[in-house]
């Protein structure tokens, strides 16, 4: 990697109308996304980018963010960027010791990045995930499993291969690459970017508002460059997160009941690996309408709308499910819809696994007497995928056409047309837009 490779960064820009700019510096030009809300923000926003993260005990605070810097969290007002957001040049610094067990990726005009409207519209930055497939550009020490070329999805956890969690079979919890929410990298705990001096937070490692970026090898899954890159992206979040629930965390069984709170990309996703099981009903809520058709394509088998309800969801599921469903899925991100899930699953064994990430009121409340009754609560995190073992399992599935994910691209955009891609998500018209990077000019 080298130091006088030029990038480029998206962020918020209230004063002006959007702007693009191709910065040239030493003979190389290149372009890479960093929407934020100041210059020193974290790289990428929306899901299949990075935004949020932390102040990484250097740099200050992020204009525009809010949270506790204590935690390592800062939570970006995503709604109300409603100006247009702009390109903005940034230089990337590279310490003499970054290379070791680190590689350079870039994304070309056939790699994308995916969005999520429940995410953008969360406040949450630690609900967006990354969904993004990139071209290694050079490798660093010790790196042995990467050639120059190669294809690669990049995730926001990692996979080490030797830690205590990595070692159980029991869990992607890596200990030493785990979900990062300083904005740093995991080796040396500092940034990769900068902006006038200051410094430009990663978010989970991956950073993929970028053309170039630099990830820790372990955040880097090898996948065949046969393989739709603006398609399999997806397998590095929202569809892996959901049917590794149904797989991994609930391991649904065959004629069982399922239901599904929230019917996005993570949510359809759960209901298509509900139906490869064998489940026979699947129910998924949602309070849009549109949802219904899209939910028949991957499984669902009857639909509900609380907003049209005069009685509590859970009364209705309990009804169509003879006492409740034996699984429920919180694809929402919200504590109060947890509680919900939980009371509509059957006594004695009902199961239900959250996967969402709330905005607010992060702490869940749930009567004593659900859990007395045999009902059982589990959380989910990357639908209990570890990277490096498992992604290139489901990259085979897409392959052979075992696994649906086309269907979950509702709109492929350029990069030009950025901001039709962020109203579609605050209008809800959208389950992901993928945005093809601009042809790169040597």
């Amino acid at each position: 990697p080298r130091s006088d490779d030029c990038l480029t960064s998206l962020h918020q820009n209230s004063r002006r109308q959007q702007t693009s700019r191709q910065i040239s510096r030493n003979g190389r030009r290149c372009i890479v996304v960093l929407p934020s809300g100041g210059h020193h923000l974290p790289s990428g926003g929306g899901m299949g980018a990075g935004a949020g993260a932390g102040d990484g005990g250097r740099g200050g605070r992020p204009a525009g963010a809010t949270g506790d810097p204590r935690q390592g969290r800062l939570h970006l007002h995503l709604p109300q960027r409603r100006h247009p957001v702009a390109v903005h040049g940034a230089a990337r610094s590279v310490p003499q010791n970054f290379r070791a067990r680190s590689i350079r990726v870039r994304i070309t005009i056939s790699l994308a990045l995916s969005f999520c409207f429940t995410a953008y519209t969360s406040h949450n930055a630690d609900s967006l995930t990354p969904s993004v497939c990139r071209v290694v550009e050079s490798v660093g020490e010790g790196v042995t499993e990467f050639q120059v070329g190669d294809h690669a999805l990049t995730v926001f956890i990692g996979e080490c291969m030797s830690c205590k969690h990595c070692v159980s079979g029991k869990s992607n919890m890596c200990q030493t690459l785990g979900l990062e929410r300083k904005g740093v990298m995991h080796s040396d705990q500092t940034t990769r970017f900068s902006i006038g001096g200051k410094p430009v937070y990663h978010y989970c490692a991956v950073s993929s508002f970028s053309e170039y970026a630099v990830v820790h090898s372990g955040c880097a899954v090898k996948v065949s460059p046969t393989m739709p890159m603006d398609r399999i992206c997806l397998l590095s979040c929202g569809a892996s997160a959901g049917l590794g629930a149904a797989w991994n965390v609930a391991d649904v069984s065959k004629g069982s009941s399922v239901v599904i709170f929230g019917l996005g990309t993570v949510g359809l996703s759960v209901a298509q690996g509900a139906k490869l099981r064998g489940a026979s009903k699947i129910i998924g809520v949602d309070t849009n309408p549109d949802k219904q058709e899209k939910g028949k394509a991957f499984g669902v088998t009857d639909f509900i709308n609380p907003a049209e309800l005069n009685e509590p969801v859970q009364q209705v599921v309990k009804w169509l499910t003879d006492g409740g469903a034996d699984y429920s899925f919180e694809c929402v991100g919200d504590t109060g819809v947890v509680s919900t899930a939980l009371q509509s699953c059957s006594d004695g064994w009902g199961l239900t696994v959250t996967l969402g990430v709330p905005k607010a009121k992060p702490e869940v409340s749930a009567h004593y007497g659900l859990l007395l009754s045999g009902r059982t609560l589990k959380g989910s995190l990357f639908g209990g995928w570890r990277p490096k073992s498992d992604i290139p399992l489901l990259v085979e599935k897409y392959a052979n056409k075992e696994i649906q994910v086309d269907g979950l691209v509702t709109h492929d955009m350029p990069f030009s047309d950025i901001n039709k891609a962020l109203e579609l998500m605050l209008q809800n018209r959208c389950l992901r837009c993928v945005i093809h990077m601009p042809k790169r000019q040597d």
